[in-house]
Order: C-alpha cells, then structure tokens, then sequence
C-alpha cells in the first residue's frame, strides 16, 4: 500500500496559534494581536493555498491550552483560547479555492450526529474540500464542562492507567466515525429531486435510517443534511501507539504519526498495515503522514539560533512528540524523501512560529520539492479526495450495496420529520 519512493509528496500544514513553539507569539511576525480575527486565518490559509500545499488542519480542543498533557495550567506566559476550529474553516472556505480545510474535532464529548452536518456544510461551502481531524480527550477538567461522563486521573500518560483510558477512548472514537459516515450516506445522492411539476423535492426512499446500535452509540438517522459533495469527506487522526493506530487503520482516509527516523518510520507504517489488514480494509487507501516540526532558514546556524533563542523566552527547551527540525529547506528536503523511502506518503508540517514557517515552507521548501520533481506545480484536482488520489465513494445504503454497511430501508413518503 506505500507507495514507491518517486511517488509526489502530499503536504499540510497544522495551523495552531501563532506556531507549534510556546513562545512563538513573542516573535515579530507571529501577529498575535489579530489571533482571534479572521483575517488572520485567512491570510494563513491562503499563504498555504500559494505553496500548493494539499491540505490545512485547523487545532481545536474543549479547554485552554496547556504545558502539562492531562490537566490545565495557570501559566500566563503562552497563548491561550481559541476559535472553533470548524467555524473557522466555515468563514475560510469562500476566501479559498482548492487547498483542502481540515478542523479537529474532540469527539469524546461531542456528539456525532451534530458533527456529522458540521462537516457536511463544510464540504458543501468549500465545494468539496472538507475534511475531519478527529481527537480524543483524556483530560478530567474537560469532561466536568460537560457533566456527562467522569474521566479519571490517572498520572502519568505513559502509565497502564493511561493506555487503557485511551484505549477505551480510541475505540469509541471509531464507533463515532462509523456512525459520522453513515449519516453521510443516510442520503442517497439523487436524493434531490427538486421537481416543481409533481411537487417533490425529495424521495424519500433515497433517505434512509442508519439505525446504528454500539457499544456507545444509538443513533437512528438519517441526517438532515444531504450527502457531502465528496460522498465522504476526508477522515484523519493523530495516532502515537498501537490503541490509535488501530483507529487509523479502522476508520480513517490519513493518518499522522511522529516517527524520529526512517526505520521507526517503516516499523509503524508496518504496524498500521497490520491493522488494516485485521480490520478488513488491507485493499482501501490510507495515507500516512509524518508529523514534523519545523524551524526553517537560509542557514542552518539561523535556525538554530532562532530555536534557542524561543527556547530561552519558553524557559525550557521546547519538546514535543513529533520530531523538530532545525534547517533549510534543501536538508527538510532530504529529510522527506528519506522518510518517504520508508513509507510514508505524506507529511504535516507542524512550524514552530506561523509568521516565520509558514512562508519558508511555501516559498523554499516547495521550490525545492517541485526542482526534484517530488511535488505537484499546480493544483491537479478541486477536491481534497481528489488532491490525496482518493476517489469518490458509493453510497452504501444505495440500491445493490448491501454489503458495504448494511442498508436499512428508506424512509416511507408519510414518515415524519426524523
């Protein structure tokens, strides 16, 4: 399923803030007064759309940042709050016109059904360049906004504690995208019928109940939106350990992974496969990006400096689960097509300070790629699907589909509002 090492690149971007590097929003080109704008976003989005890139991912969460992983913190010193990352896309989608719009979601909390129309809308104002980046949570202060549910505390995130909450979560979080997808397809594309004449708008019997029962959802169906113009909008998640890789290879179009060198890279990338395999989708596309962190310059003394410069604003080094890289765009270069080599068919560059990274990765990394004939020089598709080599898929409640999902029966004309 990798694809041979001559293969193009695919490329995102994640937009977080004003960077991936806490004290990114002290840099002169960080803009942190305009962070919560939409001008702001928008200028980002569109940077990314003249670097070609495939596809943006908007971060999103239920509570404030934080410098600790399982709980908040009361530092002052590093951004905090956000905007919904899926209104954001929303009001970015007209502004743009091919680059792919991602938000995360957290859907440890959030229900499926309301997700599922969100990223519905998405695809239809951005005509087809919606897509999803699901997150799980495992913070305690987060599910008390709620009062639904108690999440515990459990100490360290590497601790058995810890990965058997998040192994929980992960597989909860496939049930939801199983559900999200259904609804998708709980309308038929010729659903519409818009025929004046006999005074039908819809057929009813190309609406149809999804009636999904699991371990942790009941939802019956159908959307009240029609079916996304992708069929399915592209799925994604960040996946660190065998519990989320599972996901990936069960429920997801592109997965990210945090690989530090090319043999941990094709050792995951083997993993997933696996995975794949055991749930049935060994012969379905799934991309598998590298998640990378970027400080990029001229000069590799620059960079450097630059990182430790932030470093000591920060307070500490910075450290994360991707892998930093501190360079030129020529050394990031040679880095992507080593990892690529192992596997990998795409990457999510993660830059430390948007104001600074953003236009190196547009404006020398990709002159770069595109020198090494490693990446697209124009946009060779108007949806995301279509911009990751995905083609658009059946409806599975569609008449002779029986087998991808199960149909249940369309909806009566007499049936009521459901």
């Amino acid at each position: 399923m990798s694809p041979p090492p001559t293969s193009p690149l695919h490329l995102a971007v994640a937009l977080d803030g004003t960077g991936r590097h806490p004290a990114s929003w002290r840099e002169a080109a960080a803009r942190p007064r305009d962070l919560f704008t939409a001008g702001y976003w928008a200028d980002l989005v569109a940077e990314a759309e003249h670097g070609l890139l495939d596809f943006v991912t908007f971060e999103d969460g239920l509570g404030l940042q934080s410098s600790h992983v399982l709980e908040p913190d009361d530092r002052t010193d590093q951004v905090r709050g956000r905007l919904d990352a899926v209104l954001v896309a929303a009001r970015i989608a007209p502004l743009s016109s091919r680059i792919g719009l991602v938000p995360t979601t957290v859907v440890t909390h959030t229900e499926p059904f309301h997700v599922s129309k969100a990223i519905a809308t998405l695809d239809y104002v951005s005509s087809g360049r919606a897509g999803l980046r699901v997150r799980v949570s495992a913070r305690p202060d987060e599910a008390a906004h709620f009062g639904r549910r108690t999440i515990p505390r459990v100490g360290s995130f590497d601790g058995p504690a810890a990965r058997e909450l998040t192994a929980g979560l992960f597989d909860e979080a496939a049930d939801y995208v199983e559900v999200v997808r259904r609804l998708w397809d709980s309308w038929e594309d010729d659903a519409e019928i818009r025929d004046v004449a006999t005074g039908r708008f819809i057929d009813r019997h190309k609406l149809h109940y999804i009636d999904f029962e699991g371990g942790h959802f009941s939802v019956k169906g159908p959307s009240i939106t029609p079916r996304p113009p992708q069929g399915q909008p592209v799925v994604s998640a960040l996946a660190h350990r065998t519990a989320s890789y599972r996901l990936l290879a069960r429920q997801t179009d592109v997965g990210y992974v945090t690989p530090h060198h090319a043999a941990q890279a094709a050792a995951i990338v083997a993993e997933i496969r696996a995975e794949q395999e055991a749930a049935g989708r060994a012969g379905e596309p799934l991309h598998v990006f590298g998640d990378l962190v970027v400080f990029l310059d001229e000069t590799t003394g620059a960079a450097e400096a630059r990182r430790e410069r932030l470093d000591g604003l920060a307070g500490s080094p910075y450290r994360g689960d991707a892998r930093v890289f501190t360079g030129t765009a020529a050394q990031l270069a040679d880095l992507l097509q080593e990892l690529q080599s192992a596997g990998l068919s795409g990457f999510r560059l993660c830059p430390a300070v948007l104001g600074h990274d953003l236009p190196a990765i547009t404006r020398a990394l990709v002159p770069e790629l595109q020198r090494r004939g490693a990446f697209r020089r124009a946009y060779e598709a108007d949806t995301l699907r279509g911009l990751l080599g995905l083609s658009r898929p059946a409806n599975r409640y569609a008449a002779g589909l029986s087998g991808q999902g199960g149909p249940s029966p369309g909806l009566s004309e007499h049936a009521g509002n459901q």
